[in-house]
């Protein structure tokens, strides 16, 4: 399901002819993302290596490699809440096993956000890509221990 969503984005970024309104889209996804609660905008929820303010608070449902991941996320910066939007997207619904094989990067490679992210954008989009994998690295730890 979660690959069928973000093949559909992909394919909603090829008709969008130049980079402003790919840009204005994510911004839309992240208006449309689901509300943090503020309760969870804690230090231990907070991603380093981001420019914006950046949380990220896991949702997993279920155990063990079958249980499914999804997450909140909110920023400061509506593009970077539109890029976690993205990140949505791409990894939410996704079995916890299978979080470690996605290549966000050749996956975000395909909308061309590759080409139009500053640096510190791009650091910023890999410190998230990051916390997901270590919180699917740690839930397989503990389901396997």
């Amino acid at each position: 399901m979660a690959q069928d969503e973000f093949d559909d984005l992909a394919e909603t970024f090829e008709f969008l002819d130049d980079w402003e309104d790919r840009y204005r889209h994510v911004i839309e996804m992240g208006r449309a993302l689901e509300p943090m609660d503020d309760a969870l905008k804690v230090p231990v929820n907070k991603v380093n290596g981001c420019a914006s303010q950046v949380w990220l608070f896991p949702k997993i449902e279920g155990t063990g490699a079958q249980a499914r991941f999804d997450f909140y996320g909110d920023s400061d910066a509506m593009i970077v809440r539109g890029l976690i939007a993205v990140l949505h997207t791409l990894y939410a619904g996704r079995a916890m096993e299978e979080i470690p094989t996605i290549d966000a990067g050749a996956e975000l490679k395909r909308l061309g956000l590759d080409e139009h992210l500053s640096s510190q954008r791009s650091n910023g989009v890999r410190a998230m890509v990051e916390r997901i994998g270590l919180v699917a690295a740690q839930h397989m730890g503990a389901a396997n221990a």
